[in-house]
């Protein structure tokens, strides 16, 4: 069975209850128990931080062992040349994701240190990139 984490970063916990126009009004725990009944063959896991350092460690803890990472970084795609770097250092394939159309927004989200690292992206999509991220390691 594959191993996919979904590894989400800062204010993503405050799914459902902040800036509802731009992120909607499902909060992450409800979406991935959805993600687990549209994915019985998959092992999926998930794990979100406010803390640069722990989603580091956890990209350091599975990323030579699992199948894939659905990774949204929230605003540390933009400022983080260390989770770059870390992307850069593992093995495990990562899809970055982001609920909103960044290219849409402030000038500074246009920019990603993930990116380059990145099997691919997703922007735009709401929740649903997440879906779209994991059904690309199905194939």
């Amino acid at each position: 069975m594959k191993k996919i984490l979904i590894l989400n970063g800062p204010n993503l916990n405050l799914l459902g209850v902040r800036e509802k126009g731009i992120y909607g009004d499902q909060s992450f725990e409800t979406y991935f128990e959805e993600l687990k009944s549209q994915f019985p063959n998959l092992e999926l896991s998930y794990f979100q931080s406010n803390s640069e350092g722990s989603l580091i460690d956890k990209l350091h803890e599975v990323g030579f062992s699992w199948d894939g990472i659905v990774f949204n970084a929230g605003a540390y795609t933009h400022t983080s040349v260390a989770i770059g770097d870390a992307i850069a250092a593992i093995n495990t394939p990562v899809v970055e994701v982001h609920i909103s159309n960044v290219h849409q927004r402030e000038a500074f989200r246009h920019h990603s240190y993930l990116s380059k690292n990145c099997k691919g992206i997703i922007v735009g999509f709401g929740l649903d990139g997440y879906r779209l991220a994991i059904d690309s390691f199905t194939k």
